[in-house]
């Protein structure tokens, strides 16, 4: 059974299956992060939905591109969590299947082109705390004590 992080699922009400990727981008002490401004502003993890027939990997390739214009390598699984959470910009209720990887940034191409999206650089001492949701931060925090 995969571990579930955050809220209790609410009784009667219907999830929407969502698997998605998201990517810890490190350079040195340093991980290369998102702030997305809407529905709320939320330092994020790159990435994002895995639309149906598609591989993680290219979906997280993309969405990091959207997201922070920039380019990633070495992308290896950590592992995965899932959560059970209201989505405002869908307008659905998901349970949410989140992998996480680790890889490395290595050429920005562009500025994000995802509406709302910024590329920040923050010390990874300080994303841990600055992270929107409980599994990144879990993910990040474990990462940080094998390092």
């Amino acid at each position: 059974m995969m571990m579930r992080i955050g809220e209790t699922p609410k009784a009667g009400q219907r999830y929407i299956h969502r698997p998605g990727a998201y990517a810890i981008l490190r350079s040195g002490s340093d991980i290369l992060l998102t702030f997305q401004e809407r529905p709320e502003p939320e330092f994020q993890l790159p990435g994002g939905g895995v639309e149906v027939g598609e591989h993680p990997i290219p979906a997280l390739h993309r969405e990091i591109f959207e997201e922070t214009g920039w380019r990633a390598a070495n992308l290896r699984k950590l592992g995965a969590f899932r959560r059970f959470t209201f989505m405002p910009e869908y307008d659905l209720w998901a349970e949410k299947l989140c992998s996480i990887y680790v890889g490395t940034p290595v050429l920005k191409l562009s500025e994000p082109i995802e509406k709302g999206h910024h590329a920040v650089w923050m010390p990874m001492s300080e994303a841990v705390d600055a992270l929107g949701n409980d599994g990144d931060r879990m993910f990040l925090s474990s990462l940080i004590e094998q390092l």
